[in-house]
């Protein structure tokens, strides 16, 4: 009996044990169906989460798309603008050169006309003054022989040497004149001639004559009697030469630099 009482005993021990780990074995069953049940909701919701994030990318590219489809549209639509206007362009170009290329041979027709008309107005502006210098005014130089006296003092006075003599020969030629000294190498009076040899200027630049003559008018009233003055030749003289001077400056179109009278 005390066996059977034991082996009972054992039996109830065995069977609360029994009941313990059957209780922990469910207490642990349902914290894994709860676990596997939290696990499954957080897929769920994580699976939402992505769909909920691609939804938002697939929208936002598609916004992207969107614009950026606008943009292509809106840049090859410039691009076409861009294309007529170059082309637009390429044919102003083209009509451009072509007018260059009519202006360039205008010019170059006007220069050669051009060239043309100032050899023709060269050649008459040659003629014109050969004419008004060999006819209307005829420029020639005239020399009057006339023997030194320091020669001829050479050849009688025998006491000088002939360096005193070349000297005083060189003396006599000498002139002052306008803060210079004019010396004449010929034996005589050589002048220029303009319309005719009774109209002529001192070669020498001497104007002594005209200029004593100018005074004495001055100071002196009443007709000039004297007929042989050289200063009424060098006086017409200057009078031709002013004429043949402003003739000269219409003839070639040039400016003097001070205007000139005929008169005296």
């Amino acid at each position: 009996s005390s066996r059977f009482s034991d082996k009972k005993e054992r039996l109830m021990h065995l069977k609360t044990k029994q009941r313990e780990f059957q209780k922990h074995v469910f207490e642990v069953v349902c914290a894994l169906e709860l676990l596997n049940v939290l696990f499954q909701r957080w897929k769920v919701m994580s699976c939402k989460m992505r769909i909920e994030q691609l939804k938002q990318t697939i929208c936002k590219e598609n916004d992207e798309m969107i614009r950026h489809t606008e943009g292509l549209s809106r840049i090859t639509e410039e691009n076409q603008k861009h294309y007529r206007r170059a082309q637009r362009h390429q044919d102003k170009k083209e009509k451009i050169q072509r007018h260059n290329r009519k202006l360039g041979d205008l010019v170059e027709k006007k220069t050669y006309d051009l060239k043309t008309q100032y050899e023709h107005l060269a050649n008459l502006r040659r003629a014109h003054i050969l004419e008004l210098t060999s006819v209307i005014f005829p420029i020639e130089e005239v020399k009057t022989s006339m023997r030194d006296p320091a020669d001829a003092s050479s050849e009688s006075d025998n006491a000088m040497t002939s360096s005193t003599v070349s000297k005083l020969a060189e003396a006599r030629r000498t002139t002052y004149l306008s803060g210079r000294w004019v010396c004449d190498d010929h034996n005589g009076d050589t002048s220029i001639s303009i319309t005719g040899p009774w109209i002529t200027l001192p070669n020498n630049g001497d104007y002594s004559a005209y200029y004593n003559w100018v005074e004495e008018k001055k100071t002196t009233q009443g007709p000039d009697m004297e007929h042989n003055n050289p200063a009424y030749t060098i006086s017409a003289a200057l009078c031709y030469a002013t004429q043949l001077v402003n003739t000269l400056s219409l003839i070639l179109d040039v400016n003097l630099p001070k205007k000139l009278c005929n008169r005296q």
